[in-house]
């Protein structure tokens, strides 16, 4: 298995500043996983986020929490010119400013997405995770095993997320490349067992589709409230 080369590592911090706790850990999985932060000057960034018609109520969840960051969503169109369709979406994206400038700096190098090597004290909080598994996961029910499809990162940037994910949550996913160059995490049953324990309770009903079906003997059931 190649990887593309390790770009130079950059000792760069993210300093909180105004953005509450319960919205930091949401920035953090969302830049994980479907956000696109957008440089807008020398040292301010934007993060946007976009999702189809059947995910609105998702993006609508984010933004109730980040309302204060953000400017008020729009349904938009795209056209699809390989197929001559139109489709709709919807798109936030919050103002730009130095805090999103700083996380560019963290998650961008010449453009590309990188994994900083700070991600273990990013990457805590089973919010985060949940997050970022409702942005790029999915539960296979067949093999009973969860993936979570990542950009074409660097080896130094995969390395940080399974040192992240080991350290934090005794998570142990193996890296594959798949035939058309996707790159997926996949978590044999018992860490996908795992996984689901750790963010269940942060899935909002209409993501539930992507967890795994509860064991028939818990009591345990789906809570998409915030409590860390």
């Amino acid at each position: 298995m190649v990887l593309p080369q390790s770009r130079e590592i950059r000792t760069i911090s993210w300093e909180v500043g105004g953005m509450k706790k319960q919205q930091k850990l949401i920035v953090i999985g969302t830049i994980l996983g479907d956000g696109f932060l957008q440089k807008t000057g020398k040292k301010n960034a934007r993060l946007r986020l976009e999702h189809g018609l059947k995910q609105k109520e998702y993006l609508l969840w984010k933004y109730q929490i980040l309302e204060d960051l953000f400017t008020k969503p729009m349904v938009l169109e795209r056209k699809n010119p390989i197929f001559d369709k139109t489709y709709q979406y919807i798109r936030a994206q919050s103002y730009s400013n130095l805090e999103f400038g700083n996380l560019y700096q963290l998650f961008y190098n010449n453009r590309q997405r990188v994994i900083p090597e700070s991600i273990n004290n990013l990457l805590k909080n089973p919010l985060t995770l949940a997050v970022w598994f409702m942005d790029d996961g999915y539960y296979y029910g067949r093999d009973k095993m969860a993936y979570i499809y990542l950009p074409k990162y660097d080896q130094a940037s995969i390395n940080y997320l399974l040192s992240a994910l080991k350290e934090n949550f005794n998570l142990f996913p193996t890296l594959k490349i798949k035939k058309r160059g996707e790159y997926v995490f996949i978590f044999p049953v018992k860490e996908t067992e795992k996984l689901m324990k750790l963010i269940r309770r942060f899935l909002i009903p209409s993501m539930v589709y992507k967890s795994s079906p509860l064991d028939p003997v818990s009591t345990e059931s789906p809570d998409p409230g915030l409590e860390i």
